[in-house]
């Protein structure tokens, strides 16, 4: 199973503001041959902070999600814009989400989001010393910040209102980052 699928063919199925799909035609290293849908990132990628207030309490944000129609505890995040590196992404991103710049970066891992079906993933960044600084954002309506004890990790797992896995994920790296368990790279 090292030999990856032969691609036959491709082409665009679906196109909206936001969202590409592809049909791929592939063809297994045993013959057999399946038609993928997936869909294509576009842009320049997306982060998503674990910012830390102090030694023991991370930002959350309470947003409206569109996907499951209801309000939701989340962690900041975001596209890089076309020229942006990600430490900058992060930094513009904290300041227009929940008022606050960082002025130490360390990416700690890129997540798939469905790696059956998307093509795009996520960078996760740990961010620190948080001082304030405000910008003007692209939500709706403003964001509510959620002060969030680290020590109080798995109460927020287990709330209905925190679903997002990509911010679970998220938040176990740092976790495993913040005890030593983990390598992530200075940005």
């Amino acid at each position: 199973m090292d030999k990856k699928p032969r691609i036959l063919h491709r082409s665009v199925v679906a196109r909206s503001r936001l969202f590409t799909v592809e049909s791929v035609d592939l063809q297994f290293s045993n013959g057999v041959e399946r038609t993928y849908e997936r869909l294509v990132s576009g842009g320049h990628g997306a982060v998503m902070m674990v910012a830390l207030m102090d030694d023991n309490q991370v930002a959350l944000i309470r947003e409206y999600g569109g996907g499951i129609d209801d309000y939701t505890l989340t962690l900041p995040k975001g596209a890089v814009d076309m020229g942006e590196t990600i430490r900058d992404a992060c930094n513009r991103e904290l300041q227009e989400e929940i008022g606050f710049a960082a002025s130490e970066f360390v990416y700690l891992k890129r997540l798939s989001l469905s790696p059956s079906y998307m093509s795009g993933g996520i960078d996760v960044v740990l961010a620190r010393g948080l001082t304030p600084s405000k910008l003007e954002g692209d939500e709706p309506e403003p964001l509510e910040l959620v002060p969030w004890p680290l020590d109080q990790l798995d109460a927020l797992f287990a709330r209905d209102d925190f679903t997002e896995g990509r911010a679970l994920a998220a938040l176990s790296l740092a976790r495993s980052w913040l005890a030593g368990q983990f390598e992530g790279e200075v940005l």
